[in-house]
């Protein structure tokens, strides 16, 4: 759809009196990050010109206001599920929760003891609904209604962020950046991006001066544990693309990539840490503040976090060889509610139901697929072939999910 298309269907909601539009974009995964995120609808627009000036900046995210039906909201059933394919070819959902793509790592040499990972993608073509590789980005996350994508060309850090319409696969604008970034990720109701800046490529490896995979050889590549080069972050209004930038320097407890988040409710940003506490929440200006009181045990790598009303927490592994399972904390106190049929949580459905990794009890860790499990239930809904290999090998695939 060209940009006069898109005014001219703006106009024509305005005049039927339609509800409002959806506020603009939202993605642990996964990158691997990550919550479920939430829609929010936003104001309706002042006058005709305030809705003509949405329509041009950006893609419309919500469903169905331009007349264009997605391959994610055609198909019929509460769950989409394809456990014969591993990568997955075809889309794969559940309830208002779709994996809009996936992807996988290779390493690429750059000289004799240093190269670079690097992120091949496949993203759902929303007129097929086929996952389709491409090679362009670097670095993409997928807003909720998943009309839109925050894309990063491939050197990184980048000096733009690009918004593809993912209807069309064109990048409709960009916002540039004075300092160079390598990570950017929606709010949860789509209206800000938080972009993570390095003054070096994070994804860069070099060559281990030991044998991380037992094959006697010392031929391994890895990342530096003590050498982050991030800098800070920007948090941007998706609409105008303004915002600002904070220097953060506490670098000391990071891996080389270690991107910065929004909390539950938006209204703060949060760094993993490979140390206890675990988390580090900043405000928008770049100030540490204290853990908002729902979020004191989430954990970064937990990557469902808070459930969707707030009030289970996903936690680690709890099973055993016989049974795969992981806990559910109250988020105020810790203490473990329940155990949910799972290896690793990691994404919230609903309030009872989440998409994990699963593995058959007593298999290789590494042998898992995705699957959907309820909380009080045993019963577990296969939705993805099993991944292959052990971690790190090439061709496996990383889920990344959004709202549809």
């Amino acid at each position: 759809m060209n940009v006069d298309e898109l005014v001219r269907d703006s106009l024509r909601d305005q005049a039927a009196e339609q509800p409002p539009l959806g506020p603009g974009f939202a993605e642990r995964v996964l990158t691997l990050r990550r919550r479920r995120r939430t829609r929010a609808l936003a104001l309706a627009a002042a006058a005709t010109a305030a809705v003509v000036t949405v329509a041009v900046a950006v893609p419309l995210l919500d469903s169905g206001k331009d007349g264009v039906r997605l391959a994610s909201e055609m198909t019929p059933g509460d769950i989409v599920a394809h456990p014969d394919q591993t990568p997955p070819r075809d889309l794969i959902a559940a309830g208002d929760v779709a994996l809009a793509g996936y992807y996988t790592w290779s390493n690429v040499k750059q000289t004799e003891d240093r190269a670079v990972a690097v992120r091949t993608y496949r993203l759902l073509d929303q007129k097929t609904g086929r996952y389709v590789k491409s090679t362009k980005w670097s670095f993409i996350d997928v807003a909720p209604g998943m009309r839109t994508a925050a894309v990063l060309e491939k050197d990184l850090p980048a000096r733009r962020i690009g918004l593809l319409n993912l209807l069309t696969g064109q990048v409709e604008r960009w916002i540039p950046v004075d300092k160079g970034v390598a990570g950017v990720e929606f709010s949860p109701d789509g209206s800000k991006l938080v972009a993570t800046t390095y003054s070096a490529n994070p994804d860069l490896l070099y060559k281990a001066d030991y044998d991380s995979d037992g094959d006697g050889e010392k031929n391994d590549w890895d990342r530096p544990l003590d050498q982050s080069s991030r800098t800070g972050f920007y948090v941007l209004d998706v609409a105008s693309g303004k915002g600002s930038w904070s220097e953060v320097t506490d670098v000391d407890e990071l891996n080389a990539r270690q991107d910065f988040a929004f909390s539950h409710d938006g209204k703060l940003v949060y760094s993993g840490l490979i140390t206890v506490p675990h988390m580090r929440y900043y405000d928008f200006a770049g100030k540490r503040v204290a853990k908002p009181a729902n979020e004191e045990y989430v954990h970064w790598a937990n990557y469902a976090g808070l459930s969707p009303d707030g009030k289970l927490v996903a936690g680690d592994f709890a099973g055993d060889n016989k049974r795969s399972a992981s806990a559910l904390l109250d988020p105020y106190t810790g203490r473990q509610v329940t155990t949910v049929r799972g290896q690793q949580l990691l994404a919230w459905v609903d309030n009872r139901r989440l998409i994990a990794w699963d593995i058959t009890p007593g298999s290789n860790e590494f042998r898992n697929r995705l699957v959907l499990v309820t909380v009080g239930s045993e019963k577990v809904v296969p939705l993805s072939g099993f991944r292959k290999g052990n971690d790190g090998a090439a061709g496996r695939w990383t889920p990344m999910f959004a709202e549809r």
